[in-house]
């Protein structure tokens, strides 16, 4: 199973020359750039961990694409994800997230069924790894 969140995520992972382009697309735009992490990539976990602050001072894409080989290192596991975010009317905005690493073996996830009062059924799904330990998962 292949996780599909974020831009580009149908497409086979970009290389590094890619991703280095799209960040320049970001600070061209203006956006500030951050990098986030995870070994839990459930489409409801929104909260994945930062990897060092936001980038809102840096204009060099070789700069965000060194913390990208920084944060590989530290977590090579472990999904990695670029997230680009526009603060021009006062709040900040998504507007580009993509993910730049992946683990090797991606589990997937299930589907649990359950029937409730009046035999409605309700559908859940959870990711195949979350019975493993924090740290663990990948």
């Amino acid at each position: 199973m292949r996780l599909t969140q974020g831009a580009f995520s149908f497409l086979p992972d970009l290389s590094d020359r890619q991703i280095t382009a799209q960040i320049e697309y970001c600070l061209a735009q203006g956006w500030a750039v951050s990098i986030e992490h995870t070994d839990d990539p459930h489409p409801r976990n929104i909260y994945w961990e930062m990897f060092g602050p936001p980038m809102f001072d840096l204009c060099d894409a070789a700069g965000i694409m060194a913390e990208v080989r920084n944060c590989r290192a530290t977590f090579p596991k472990q999904y990695i994800k670029v997230n680009a975010f526009d603060a021009t009317h006062g709040w900040e905005a998504m507007r580009l997230s993509f993910i730049v690493n992946r683990p090797s073996n991606e589990p997937g996830f299930g589907l649990a069924r359950e029937e409730g009062a009046g035999r409605n059924l309700r559908y859940t799904n959870f990711p195949y790894a979350a019975g493993l330990p924090h740290g663990k998962r990948y």
